[in-house]
């Protein structure tokens, strides 16, 4: 069921807001900087995402190809989401880390579906060998 999130930076000068349907699955990969950051993501359509303030806030870091702008907070430093377009996926999206949604208890992070994706070897559709640390 589609729910309407409200999510944050640790020091709160980033927020936003966005409908997402969680039971629908979220992800975690391994990818260079998913392992580094330990992100929890769940990729949503643009029309659902609303920053409600904070975009000067905000810093940009890319990599590789420079199709998704990796966002975090200048003064806090954590990623409360990012966005880019790939065809892969369908387009522009917005990758929200729920680890920055405000209003969702521990009881409902315990139950969200994670998809793994192998994305340390290009692998984005299968999991990879070992995910706990994940």
């Amino acid at each position: 069921m589609e729910k309407t999130y409200q999510g944050s930076c640790h020091c709160g000068k980033v927020r936003f807001e966005a409908d997402i349907n969680l039971s629908q699955g979220t992800g975690r990969c391994n990818c260079s900087i998913c392992t580094k950051n330990r992100l929890w993501t769940v990729i949503i359509e643009p029309d659902a995402f609303r920053l409600l303030f904070g975009e000067n806030d905000l810093s940009d870091y890319q990599f590789g190809s420079h199709s998704v702008q990796h966002l975090f907070c200048k003064h806090c430093g954590a990623r409360p989401f990012g966005r880019g377009y790939l065809d892969e996926i369908g387009g522009a999206f917005y990758s929200i880390n729920i680890a920055c949604l405000d209003n969702l208890s521990d009881e409902a992070f315990a139950s969200i579906p994670v998809h793994y994706s192998d994305g340390r070897n290009n692998n984005w559709q299968s999991p990879p060998a070992v995910t706990s640390h994940l």
